[in-house]
């Protein structure tokens, strides 16, 4: 649970990231008003190859607009070795959103050739990139990916496409991802950048889902990725701190403050031992509650 772009020094919530189709001028008008922290306007998938060079101009159109208000706003691009690549990454330059989402990333050789290519177009220094690692050599890599730029901030799992070169079943639970998943989610802690889980596909099947977003949520990553506006609020509500871990959270701080004012060197809260690991982690939920109470305002 949480956001931290430690290279940055900046919390953001980041519970829950809707794909937006880029060439739905309608759906791009609705995620003004959606209650998720991040959207993800997608040049990708979602849009197809008649339709790219319009959709390219709308996502950035509307990411120049500032009409999402606190969101996050990201514009993921046609991957690299596609013929728009290039297009997509100099529009998003310009238009500026809070990052630019680049899938199929494999190497820290990429990173750095998505981060040359948009400081020549101009981008601001606001925007990040967020690389999708989504194969095989993405997973056993994903070490030197994260690693690769301090501007790059954010992992994100293709796990809809890692599924598929695996030729693995997609099963509750997620077993046959669990390797990868741990592994990126390694590679993102060691480099101090945060990581989104993989999408859930059956949008009927709310209770599945929500049973996915604890598995995240118990492993460590800071949020979901979504295909939905429905599965924004179970989304939130598991990658929210709840009240009870906040409250704790305080309690450990007071305690510990409490000790050092009175030259104490042993500090137990509700009987139990408390370390600058315990406060580290009890000023980190803290930080995450106070930027989810910011995203809801």
């Amino acid at each position: 649970m949480g956001a931290t772009d430690e290279g940055r020094g900046a919390v953001r919530a980041r519970r829950s990231v809707l794909y937006m189709p880029g060439a739905n001028e309608r759906a791009l008008e609705k995620a003004r008003a959606l209650p998720a922290d991040g959207l993800i306007l997608d040049l990708e998938d979602a849009v197809a190859p008649d339709a790219k060079e319009a959709a390219r101009e709308r996502v950035a159109a509307a990411v120049a607009s500032g009409a999402y208000g606190r969101r996050e706003v990201t514009i993921r691009v046609n991957g690299p070795g596609t013929p728009w690549f290039a297009d997509d990454l100099r529009a998003a330059a310009q238009a500026g959103p809070d990052a630019v989402v680049v899938p199929k990333v494999e190497s820290a050789q990429t990173v750095r050739e998505v981060e040359r290519r948009l400081e020549e177009a101009g981008a601001p220094d606001h925007t990040a990139i967020w690389a999708m690692v989504e194969t095989p050599r993405a997973m056993l890599d994903a070490r030197a990916v994260a690693g690769a730029s301090e501007r790059l901030t954010v992992l994100v799992m293709g796990t809809n496409d890692l599924a598929k070169e695996l030729h693995a079943a997609h099963v509750p639970g997620r077993a046959p991802l669990l390797t990868g998943l741990s592994l990126a989610l390694l590679a993102a802690r060691e480099a101090g950048k945060a990581i989104l889980d993989g999408v859930f596909n059956d949008v009927r099947d709310l209770a599945g889902f929500e049973a996915e977003c604890v598995q995240g949520q118990r492993f460590g990553f800071d949020g979901k990725t979504l295909i939905h506006p429905s599965q924004i609020e179970p989304c939130n509500r598991v990658f929210a701190p709840a009240e009870a871990e906040v409250a704790r959270a305080r309690k450990i701080i007071d305690a510990f403050e409490a000790a050092g004012r009175e030259g104490r060197g042993v500090v137990t809260v509700d009987g139990r031992m408390v370390e600058n690991l315990h406060v580290e982690e009890a000023r980190r939920v803290l930080a995450l509650a106070a930027a989810v109470a910011g995203a809801q305002e």
